[in-house]
């Protein structure tokens, strides 16, 4: 067995054994979820791409956590998506720094630069000075607040391009009188235990040796044409969730439909996964699509079966169902959005 596959066994063993009883726990105490989060760093399991672990693989695990917990999906992945920008970093001071405790937790550190998607005035800037850079402006999301001591952000600078540098995910002020203000977590609907925040920043200085890399102008909307399936895979683990919930149903009930609809749709899920994984990128927008569609159905389904039950917030139904909201819109580009109402509404 190659030491990659060993590590998906493991994860998977962990997920199956320690995270699925404590998912619904997880989903609303952001204690029960950080140490879910330390535990994957104790096997080695926080930084898999820094590894160098294949890109299919890759896929299968972050599948796999959005099947046990979702709230432990959104949040490690804003740590495994800050380890492979930093390894792409020619900055080798700070990689030396930081790449040896990413894949044990040591240093957990999160994202923040959705706001480069955004059209029309950046809402984060920067402008150039000696030795660095002034960040100016918001941040309006940024997940792990109390879970990561750092997080890297992404602000615009006049000639369109984008610088991206560590800051702390902590209220700071510098000496310079530079400031970063964290609000308090959001009231979310779904897997408001990741702690969510936004950020004003204001004649913040990010020095030279925080600087990852600066990336030309349009370069996050080229990265979401290329990897349009990425966030598909939290889709179909979370439709593989739902579809356990109507398995575990099944065999309480009896009910002959019940078993009909999970063999249906689970008959779609695994034609949808297979199609998905085989990379048919000249059908990435419809594939993604479909993903998100199963997962809201095989939710809603699980839901259906488990009757008034469903309506309670700590029922395992009741979390898929949101969880499905959260991996509908995860990563959203207008693209995506109009492929996911087209196959809404055909």
């Amino acid at each position: 067995m190659d030491e990659e596959q060993k590590l998906l066994e493991i994860a998977e063993g962990y997920f199956r054994e320690e995270i699925a009883p404590k998912a619904n726990l997880m989903d609303s105490q952001p204690a029960a979820l950080l140490e879910g989060l330390k535990n994957l760093g104790e096997r080695g399991l926080l930084a898999l791409r820094v590894g160098g672990m294949s890109e299919i693989k890759f896929r299968r695990f972050q599948e796999m956590a959005a099947r046990y917990s979702g709230a432990l999906a959104f949040l490690q992945t804003q740590h495994q998506s800050a380890g492979g920008m930093i390894v792409k970093s020619e900055n080798q001071e700070l990689k030396q720094e930081v790449l040896p405790f990413l894949a044990t937790g040591n240093r957990l550190i999160g994202v923040g630069f959705s706001q480069l998607r955004r059209l029309g005035e950046p809402v984060l800037k920067a402008v150039p000075l000696a030795g660095g850079y002034e960040l100016n402006g918001f941040i309006p999301w940024i997940t792990g607040f109390d879970f990561f001591g750092e997080f890297i952000a992404g602000a615009m600078l006049e000639d369109g391009r984008s610088v991206f540098g560590l800051m702390p995910l902590k209220n700071s002020q510098q000496k310079t009188g530079g400031k970063l203000v964290l609000s308090q977590p959001m009231e979310l609907a779904a897997m408001a235990s990741t702690n969510t925040v936004t950020a004003e920043i204001s004649n913040w200085f990010l020095a030279e040796n925080k600087v990852l890399f600066v990336k030309p102008a349009g370069w996050i909307h080229a990265q979401d044409k290329q990897n349009v399936l990425h966030h598909s895979f939290f889709a179909l683990g979370c439709a593989r969730a739902a579809l356990d919930i109507i398995e575990n149903t099944a065999k309480i009930k009896e009910l002959p439909v019940i078993w009909e609809a999970l063999m249906a749709l689970e008959r779609e899920l695994n034609t949808c996964r297979t199609e998905i994984f085989n990379e048919r990128a000249h059908n990435a927008l419809q594939l993604r699509a479909w993903a998100i569609d199963l997962a809201s159905r095989c939710a809603t389904a699980a839901v259906t079966v488990a009757g008034g039950a469903a309506n309670y917030k700590h029922h395992a139904a009741q979390r898929v169902y949101r969880e499905a909201l959260v991996f509908t819109v995860s990563g959203q580009t207008t693209a995506v959005m109009e492929a996911t109402l087209g196959r809404l509404v055909r």
